[in-house]
């Protein structure tokens, strides 16, 4: 009889998909496996970022595979892209209703199921699957729904907002446990009258093997024309959240400084939107650069000389900590992060990169251009941040940690059963001798 805790892990995004979401859970789930946990992840077939589903899974509605020690189950969905709101709420949704239909009768029997944020609909699925299977529940929080979309202004419709808001709190009171990644994130729970008993905190994480003394930069460089050039990087979603235009306001403030390089990589919902903005300000100092392969993402990261974080001027986000930081960290190079709050005073405290306000497009050029002459400063910030990496932000410790409070949270459920258990034993060993007594 097979004893090892038996994990349900539910994410909307998951490899070959390469975003934030897909990696945590990929590099987490196989942690797990090796340390012998019994791992299956229930998602949705891959479409993220272009809304086109791979050849091999076309015309399936639900599919079975094995990566590595992981079962993964894949179920149908809605393929949209990475932009318009409808589309992709139609996305999430077609994805939460065949998760349960098509989904349930095929996971096993998991001691616990975990539910990944984004998207916020993962965790209904997460809620509703635990209860047929009669196991724990935990809601893993990485962006607040729908704030987040509120935040950015992709909702405006007051009434959607309240039932969402509705789900949501339903959702943090039915959890048996909730993990979050940021201490700001608890807060604002712990302020809606959640319990902190019921609340962990799991850091992002990095793989540190991945990152550090990656030598494909320059091969990088040499590819987009930017050997000799001082490149300011964003890597990563090209989404509402990030407010990518100030980079572009940045550059044209520097479009004379012919030594000066931005460089965009990845894709989103403002891709498109980017792209013609530049085209339009006529900007010859930037180059936007398609999604990488992940195998690939560590050449870019050393292909710059900084690397940027921008976030939307917005209360949330200040509570917010990208996971991108600890991939930046884990490269050796400094950080420029734009925005307030939990994030940027742990880029400043660790000593990895300078701050600047969201929004600024002259305060950013301005810690670009200092940066840009400070190339002592840039190592020396650089190898900060790959010490605090190190030192408190390795994925498989942190993994390690998870697992250990997922076990903890199983064994403690059947310590209650057993409980029970023996409490109902012995009630109806008493009513049972009882009648003996009543008989005689």
């Amino acid at each position: 009889m097979d004893d090892r805790l038996k994990v349900l892990y539910i994410s909307h995004y998951f490899p070959p998909e390469t975003n934030a979401p897909a990696v945590r859970v990929s590099e987490k789930a196989r942690r797990w496996a090796e340390s012998g946990a019994n791992v299956t992840i229930l998602t949705c077939f891959p479409n993220h970022p272009t809304g086109i589903i791979p050849e091999e899974y076309r015309g399936l509605m639900r599919s079975r595979e094995k990566r590595g020690k992981i079962n993964v189950i894949r179920t149908y969905v809605y393929a949209a892209p990475n932009k318009g709101f409808l589309k992709r709420i139609m996305n999430f949704l077609s994805f939460m209703f065949s998760a349960i239909i098509l989904g349930t009768p095929v996971v096993g029997k998991p001691d616990i199921i975990i539910a990944t944020s984004p998207q916020f609909f993962v965790a209904v699925v997460g809620y509703l699957i635990s209860r047929i299977k009669k196991c724990k529940f935990v809601f893993e929080i990485r962006d607040l729904w729908p704030e987040e979309i509120v935040a950015v202004g992709a909702l405006k419709n007051k009434l959607a907002i309240k039932i969402l808001e509705a789900i949501e709190m339903f959702l943090y009171r039915k959890a048996d446990l909730i993990v979050a990644v940021a201490e700001g994130t608890i807060d604002i729970l712990r302020r809606r009258g959640i319990p902190a008993s019921k609340m962990a905190l799991i850091p992002n994480g990095v793989d540190v093997d991945l990152f550090y003394g990656c030598k494909g930069g320059d091969i990088v460089r040499d590819e987009l024309g930017l050997t000799g050039k001082f490149v300011a990087g964003y890597i990563g979603t090209h989404g509402m959240a990030h407010r990518l235009s100030t980079v572009l306001e940045a550059a044209a403030l520097l479009r004379e400084r012919d030594d000066i390089r931005f460089l965009f990589v990845g894709d989103g919902a403002e891709k498109e939107s980017l792209i013609r903005q530049a085209r339009e300000m006529e900007l010859n100092n930037v180059i936007f650069h398609p999604q990488t392969p992940r195998s690939r993402i560590a050449d870019f990261y050393a292909a710059c000389d900084a690397c940027l974080v921008p976030l939307k001027k917005a209360d949330l986000f200040t509570k917010n900590i990208p996971s991108k930081i600890y991939e930046i960290m884990a490269s050796s190079r400094p950080i420029i992060i734009s925005t307030e709050g939990e994030s940027r005073r742990l880029v400043e405290l660790s000593g990895a990169g300078l701050g600047s306000r969201p929004e600024d497009p002259q305060g950013l050029a301005e810690k670009i251009l200092y940066l840009s002459s400070n190339s002592d400063l840039c190592r020396e910030m650089g190898q900060n941040g790959f010490a605090f990496a190190l030192a408190n932000s390795s994925r498989n410790r942190l993994a390690d940690s998870y697992l250990s409070l997922l076990q903890k949270t199983v064994d403690e459920n059947k310590a209650l059963d057993q409980f029970e258990t023996n409490r109902i034993s012995k009630k109806a060993e008493k009513i049972s001798r009882g009648k003996e007594s009543v008989s005689v």
